[in-house]
């Protein structure tokens, strides 16, 4: 939800520095934007579906929102690893704060109270958002009991099977997320090499600095002075300062949740839907043709993979919501093929054009209201 509030003073961002020179020559900015950065900080983004006890026993508690977060830290050899709980306090009665933590999330957490409807569609709503790696702890309340073979073939028949069952200790489980954080360290080193895609999901004028703008880095980095463009109204901006967990810091990476100060950008070019990328780049004479990160869907081809408790199918004239890095866009379903569907959208889904996450498929009014993963394709030229 985004705030254009101009309340309370910030700390102020950094300022403006000389341009860089390597071998005496002055690069183009945009070419040395997309250099290798030294990363002094690794995040691990968890999905949380349980209890604010069980959360504090693994991180603290941080904000206290629609969604509560969690941090953890521990210094390393190589710098901060950082354990991130997102944990949507009002679900199951909101579904898009759930799904916002499963975009942003290469892990997650379940604790398992009951074996319910509730439960099964978390099941699902994991597995369709791509996240095979979590923990399960079984804790139900005092004096009921859960069957925890039970559980265990409920997380294979959806496709979490290498999800393992911990004991209920916030030491252990911390533990065990460090274990998974290394496992997984290849993926997090190339999600942070991939093309800038940084989500806004709220922004405001601060007195003194001007225009912020925050989300999650979903993919790549961010840097100081970097040009930046506003999807989807093309807007243009540079990256005055960054501020990650309230330290001015020079780059934003992938896991990152940054508040990201802009020049000369134009407050009406944001809104709390708004993607930021870096521009593509096209320079003849250096050879160099950097595409834009994402492509702009207004008409998609949608293959749907159902979900293993869904029995309901899609049919022409639906309304579904696809999830995919932090949006949540309503579609209607023009046209239906067993799961082969095209889906008109009322407003722009952007996708990313290499390696782009599962697109989550929900309709609001079904049981469970997961209905699967798609891969989406583009229509509208």
């Amino acid at each position: 939800m985004r705030s254009r509030s101009s309340g309370r003073r910030r700390r102020p961002f950094g300022t403006t520095c000389l341009p860089k020179k390597r071998n005496e020559k002055l690069e183009h900015p945009l070419l040395l934007q997309a250099r290798p950065t030294r990363r002094s900080m690794v995040v691990l983004n968890i999905a949380v579906i349980g209890s604010d006890e069980l959360a504090r026993s693994i991180a603290k508690a941080a904000d206290q929102r629609d969604v509560h977060t969690y941090v953890h830290k521990e210094n390393g050899p190589d710098g901060a690893r950082i354990l991130s709980l997102i944990r949507p306090a009002k679900y199951p009665e909101r579904l898009p704060p759930f799904l916002n933590a499963l975009s942003t999330s290469q892990a997650g957490i379940i604790e398992v109270s009951a074996i319910d409807a509730t439960f099964g569609e978390v099941l699902v709503a994991f597995a369709s958002a791509g996240i095979h790696r979590g923990l399960a702890v079984i804790n139900p309340p005092a004096g009921e009991w859960v069957d925890e073979d039970q559980v265990k073939m409920l997380f294979k028949q959806a496709g979490l099977a290498d999800w393992t069952f911990e004991a209920n200790d916030g030491t252990h489980l911390r533990e065990r997320m460090y274990a998974l954080m290394d496992d997984i360290q290849n993926v997090l080193d190339a999600n942070a090499e991939a093309p800038l895609v940084l989500p806004v999901d709220q922004y405001f004028n601060v007195k003194g600095i001007g225009l912020v703008a925050i989300g999650y880095v979903q993919s790549g980095k961010v840097k100081v002075h970097d040009e930046v463009l506003l999807l989807p109204a093309n807007g243009t901006g540079n990256a005055k300062s960054l501020q990650v967990m309230d330290d001015d810091v020079e780059v934003a990476t992938a896991g990152d949740r940054v508040g990201l100060a802009l020049r000369n950008a134009k407050e009406d070019h944001l809104t709390g839907s708004t993607i930021i990328v870096h521009p593509p780049v096209e320079d003849k004479r250096a050879n160099v043709s950097i595409p834009l990160a994402v492509e702009q869907h207004t008409r998609s081809s949608v293959q749907l993979t159902t979900s293993p408790f869904q029995k309901r199918a899609l049919a022409a004239g639906d309304v579904i919501h696809a999830s995919v890095d932090l949006q949540f866009v309503v579609g209607r379903v023009s046209e239906a093929k067993a799961e082969n569907l095209v889906v008109d959208w009322d407003q722009p889904l952007f996708i990313r054009k290499d390696n782009p996450p599962s697109v989550l498929v929900a309709q609001l009014d079904s049981k469970p209201r997961i209905m699967g993963s798609a891969v989406v394709g583009l229509l509208n030229g």
